[in-house]
């Protein structure tokens, strides 16, 4: 594989810097949470190190036996974006089932709130005034 020309690694250093950058205002602007910006990051610091070491990706493919580096790249992307699916599938249900629950929850609380409005409460306990019987001496 021939060399890369030094204004695309330039441009992909930048490139990769702006990302990251744009990534790290999300998270100060609390706007992308630090467990998913971590794996935002971790693919910044990947594609920076690619773009600095030229052949870098030559030798891990030669390693792992790939013939053609740049479908290793996509190998990989495709691999991070497969569990990374997942993970948010997991995250996903798992804040439905919160809502579901929050769901129930709130209906039985309308619900009480309700009898209570129309005075439908609960009979009070024995020896226990009723709420609109006054109580005299």
């Amino acid at each position: 594989m021939e060399t890369i020309p030094i204004t695309i690694q330039i441009v992909s250093i930048t490139g990769a810097l702006l990302f990251m950058l744009i990534i790290f205002r999300l998270i100060v602007r609390g706007k992308l949470r630090e467990e998913y910006s971590i794996i935002w990051i971790v693919c910044t610091v990947l594609l920076i190190v690619f773009s600095i070491w030229r052949h870098g990706l030559e030798q891990i493919s030669a390693l792992v036996g790939v013939f053609y580096p740049p479908s290793l790249v996509f190998l990989a992307a495709l691999s991070a974006i497969l569990i990374f699916l997942v993970h948010l599938s997991v995250v996903i249900s798992k804040l439905q089932n919160q809502i579901k629950d929050l769901t129930h929850e709130m209906a039985y609380l309308r619900q009480d709130l309700e009898r209570i409005q129309t005075g439908q409460a609960e009979q009070p306990a024995a020896g226990q005034p009723a709420p609109s019987e006054s109580v005299s001496p």
